[in-house]
């Protein structure tokens, strides 16, 4: 059976803001409450997973379209591709059978939920102010919007507990 995940986004402005940070953090924070989660992380560069020297990267070099990578730990799927997707291709991609839930990183003109990281030291613009897709904003000082929450992004459990308010997730604390 086919499930649908839920699906939020973890933005910002501009790079360096803590998006990475907040994932990792908040990855073992869902992960008590009994949330399995994956996660699609948007690389802005050509970026390899694999590595000169190693068979795979060869077999890729050479002009394979797809190298499936698989041991008794774990598979990688690399695919060359003439176009980006879109996120929507992505999230169908994932194995809903793995997961309860996608945090998806980056993508910020995606058309889903997104909490947005705002760091005001960083002088970066506030995407909370334009973008209707923002439920949220994270920031590491206390900021006066009337239209949306503020969340301390010092504190992962109430971010956690807020993603999991707003997609109405179970509780199933292990």
């Amino acid at each position: 059976m086919h499930k649908t995940l839920p699906v939020i986004g973890i933005c910002a402005a501009g790079s360096n803001a803590g998006k990475t940070t907040l994932i990792t953090q908040l990855i073992p924070e869902l992960a008590k409450q009994g949330l399995r989660v994956s996660v699609i992380k948007h690389a802005h560069h050509q970026f390899d997973i694999d590595h000169k020297g190693k068979d795979s990267y060869q077999i890729r070099e050479a002009g394979a379209v797809q190298t499936l990578i698989a041991s008794n730990k774990r598979w990688a799927l690399m695919t060359e591709l003439a176009l980006e997707h879109d996120l929507e291709d992505l999230i169908a991609k994932l194995d809903n059978r793995y997961a309860d839930l996608i945090l998806v990183e980056g993508f910020k003109q995606a058309n889903i939920p997104k909490i947005e990281v705002h760091r005001p030291s960083l002088n970066m613009p506030l995407l909370a102010m334009q973008d209707t897709n923002i439920v949220a904003v994270a920031s590491d000082i206390a900021l006066e919007l009337a239209h949306i929450p503020v969340l301390n992004l010092n504190n992962i459990s109430a971010i956690a507990a807020f993603i999991m308010t707003y997609l109405s997730l179970p509780t199933q604390s292990v």
